[in-house]
């Protein structure tokens, strides 16, 4: 099993921090004898997930050993390769061609028809990864998209490969796939790249030191014995830092400049509470104004929230009410009480990627 070459910090540098964005070649036509992809993977395709842990899982702790990979900061993408499309899809079934015209130039220019690749879409900024230039290809307009492409192309770094040759592999071991994967991707140049794997916890605790300053999330662990598992969270992700997911479903101040964010979390059907931001940026509340709608009547909390722990206290201020259809990441620690927040919570960022059903409840 190949690991990361070269050590953490060449196998890192090698990673494009701004590739240069390759020309956007057309797509051919359907030819016969290319192999296609079998129809179930035609797309959308369905992902396998990943589970949050605190602790990385020991070696022999999953299926056929653990393999330890980055879990990078960027939007899942299955990369679809038949004889006569190309086209790239988000974990939620969203078709993103149009989103990521050079991450499907670089597949129309390297990969084979018949090809599925699961992995992650990622923008460099230097040598960081920049989840807010990811994040405007997301809301740009279409006439923007190419001004981007070519001021922050975007790289692709494949970690699974579902199918070869128009073959199904998802039957097959992770420990085939991924041997399958390496064969391919040794021909590959930026933008397409291959995700690091190891199957040591050591290295792999390394790696999430070493690669944190580039903005790397943490690391996945998967079983090396297991076959593709589509929808199931069977993987496990170790953050480098204690960050979550909840729901917007209020704003202390206006719609148009919130000055904190109260969010809640799903418990049998029932939005709850569960913390509130500490005070906005300016720069924050201006992102949040930005994708935040005002609620109808039938949101389920009150029009004011008490100032103490939990919504409570003797003390109230007006909350203005939003649809809770937008996820937000926030910085916590540890201190629960019912699920509930017991201290101010730090927002970092909207997840567009993201929908409401990723959200862990109650």
């Amino acid at each position: 099993m190949a690991t990361c070459p070269g050590g953490v910090n060449r196998q890192l540098s090698a990673l494009p921090t701004g590739p240069a964005s390759p020309t956007l070649a057309v797509v051919p036509l359907s030819v016969p004898g290319v192999p296609d992809v079998p129809p179930e993977l035609a797309g959308p395709v369905a992902v396998e997930l990943a589970k949050p842990v605190r602790d990385l899982p020991r070696a022999d702790a999953l299926p056929g050993g653990v393999l330890y990979e980055p879990k990078w900061d960027g939007y899942r993408l299955v990369v679809v390769r038949t004889g006569g499309t190309t086209r790239v899809w988000s974990r939620q079934g969203r078709d993103l061609s149009s989103r990521f015209p050079d991450v499907v130039a670089a597949a129309v220019a390297q990969v084979p028809p018949g090809t599925v690749l699961d992995g992650e879409v990622v923008v460099w900024n230097g040598s960081r990864l920049d989840f807010g230039l990811l994040q405007q290809r997301m809301v740009a307009s279409r006439g923007r998209i190419g001004a981007l492409v070519a001021a922050a192309p975007a790289s692709y770094v494949a970690f699974d490969l579902l199918a070869l040759g128009g073959a199904d592999l998802r039957g097959r071991r992770l420990r085939e796939r991924r041997a399958a994967l390496e064969e391919l991707a040794a021909r590959w140049a930026p933008p397409m790249q291959l995700s690091p794997v190891t199957t040591d916890p050591a290295e792999a605790r390394q790696w999430s030191a070493d690669f944190r300053p580039a903005g790397v999330e943490g690391l996945v662990a998967k079983g090396a014995g297991t076959r593709y598992a589509p929808g199931r969270r069977e993987w496990l992700k170790v953050k480098s830092w204690e960050t979550t997911e909840v729901l917007a479903g209020g704003v202390i101040g206006s719609l148009e400049r919130p000055g904190q964010l109260v969010v809640g979390r799903y418990r049998d059907g029932e939005l709850v509470v569960v913390g509130r931001t500490s005070p906005l940026s300016p720069a924050q509340s201006a992102e949040l104004a930005d994708v935040l709608t005002l609620a109808g009547p039938d949101h389920p909390w009150p029009e004011r929230i008490g100032t103490g722990a939990f919504g409570g206290g003797r003390l109230s201020v007006p909350l203005t009410r939003v649809r809770p259809d937008v996820v937000v990441e926030v910085s916590a620690d540890a201190a629960l009480q019912a699920g509930v927040f017991r201290h101010p919570l730090r927002f970092v960022r909207v997840r567009p990627d993201l929908a409401p059903d990723d959200v862990p409840g109650l």
